[in-house]
């Protein structure tokens, strides 16, 4: 068997056999005396190459299986649980493997919130969702796209001195999902990016920066050249960082950043963070909570997407739904077990949100840099000075001063605060040019005022 065959073999040949597994797990679940069950195997195939300066560093392939197994025993008080994991799928590996379960679940604690979905909350439509699209690339042909992409940005501007190195890969997964309320299903799909990052020197000081690119279908992935010279780019437009005065400004997010707002958001109405009461938009379905241009909603079977899928991690249906509307939170993000903890109804959201589309009203961030007049454009963030119970943001950043619309200089060693209950109250514009290929799609987003510290 060659390197191509392995990272290219049709995971959907192997269907009958995960198929199988997962019958054999739930018969052997509910024969030990398991009240409910539910059982996922997953096959994942791949290829991924790195390079640096101009020598192959790794060439590594993927062929990976996994099953997965959750038990319900019912007691008087609710569901004790239990769960396991293997990669064997022997008949003695998953009878080991549910006897695992058991044996957990026999010393978990009672929980009337726990077990499955209801049976008609599981998800009956299957639509075709364009998932899958392997990629025909041979070993040679990964190695000399992630050297040639390293070579691009090396070669445009002698100041770019140093490498991180490229990287391609590509991957195939394939997963069966059932359950003992009769839910049977998969979902068989590809992923592919290339990626590189740079770094640029000048008069002693030296910048990085990165760019990347994905996909699931390798036709709709940027030109590897092209990615190479954009991270040499980032780093050229860097150098000579300064600091700046501290200040109240406007802040733009870039379009790389800009989604991490919202996944903010996301976070804060998930129903975990909800019913844990650590959410600081706790309660808050029907306040106003963006201004009133802003919608938020959620496509899960958009085709190609990133996290396109017809069911949820508890094989409920998912669906096109509004988060916010005219600024107003309209509801929370459920699984079936926080939705029980709050007294509502699954969203269809174990697992979190999928494909999440924020409107726009600017066409590109250079719109965005224009109407924000003077202030800071931030590209990079370091630190995790977010506070998920109280909503305050303090991170470290770096970017370019603006005046007039037009970015001054670069500048670094500066912290961006506020809350993110205001930010959000204050978000002027978000520049519809959003980054293709993620899940949460937006552009840059515009701040009315932060603090900015510096000198």
């Amino acid at each position: 068997m060659t390197e191509k065959t392995i990272a290219l073999m049709n995971p959907d040949e192997n269907l009958p056999e995960l198929q199988q597994a997962v019958e054999r797990v739930l018969e052997l679940a509910k024969r030990q005396g398991a009240d409910q069950a539910v059982a996922a195997v997953t096959l994942d195939r791949g290829m991924s190459v790195t390079a640096r300066l101009g020598e192959v560093e790794t060439v590594e392939m993927q062929a990976d299986k996994g099953v997965s197994v959750t038990v319900y025993k019912t007691t008087a008080k609710g569901q004790q649980k239990g769960s396991a994991t293997t990669s064997d799928l022997s008949e003695s590996g998953l009878q080991k493997t549910v006897d695992a379960a058991l044996q957990l679940a026999a010393f978990t604690e009672a929980d009337a919130c726990a077990g499955l979905a209801e049976p008609e909350q599981l998800a009956q439509e299957f639509p075709e969702l364009d998932l899958y699209h392997p990629w025909d690339v041979s070993t040679e042909s990964a190695i000399a796209q992630t050297i040639a992409c390293e070579r691009a940005a090396l070669e445009t501007d002698a100041r770019i001195t140093n490498s991180d190195g490229a990287s391609l890969s590509t991957g195939v997964e394939l997963t069966v999902l059932g359950n003992s309320h009769g839910f049977r299903s998969h979902v068989l799909g590809t992923g592919h990016s290339v990626s590189c990052a740079v770094l640029a020197e000048q008069d002693g000081a030296m910048q990085r920066d990165y760019a990347w690119t994905s996909a699931r279908d390798a036709t709709e992935l940027e030109a590897a050249a092209a990615i190479g010279r954009l991270a040499a780019e980032r780093s050229l437009a860097r150098l000579q960082a300064r600091s700046v005065k501290t200040g109240q400004f406007p802040v733009l997010f870039d379009r790389r950043l800009a989604r991490g707002l919202f996944g903010s958001l996301m976070g804060a109405i998930s129903g975990a963070s909800q019913y844990r009461r650590n959410s600081f938009l706790l309660d808050a379905v029907g306040e106003q909570i963006f201004p009133a241009w802003l919608t938020i909603s959620e496509h899960p079977w958009q085709p190609k997407g990133a996290r396109s899928a017809p069911f949820d991690n508890d094989a409920v249906a998912t669906r096109e739904q509004t988060l916010v509307a005219d600024g107003k939170l309209q509801q929370y993000l459920l699984g079936v077990y926080s939705a029980r903890k709050l007294g509502l109804t699954t969203t269809g959201n174990a697992g979190g949100a999928r494909n999440v589309r924020v409107t726009t009203n600017a066409a590109t961030q250079a719109e965005l840099l224009a109407d924000m007049g003077t202030g800071l454009w931030v590209t990079e963030l370091m630190g995790q000075g977010v506070n998920p119970v109280t909503g305050d943001y303090s991170r470290g950043a770096s970017g370019f001063w603006v005046e007039n619309g037009v970015a001054l200089y670069p500048v670094e060693g500066i912290t961006i605060a506020g809350n993110l209950r205001e930010m959000f109250l204050q978000l002027r514009a978000v520049s519809a040019d959003a980054e293709p290929n993620t899940n949460i799609a937006c552009g840059a987003a515009l701040i009315g005022e932060m603090t900015v510290a510096g000198d």
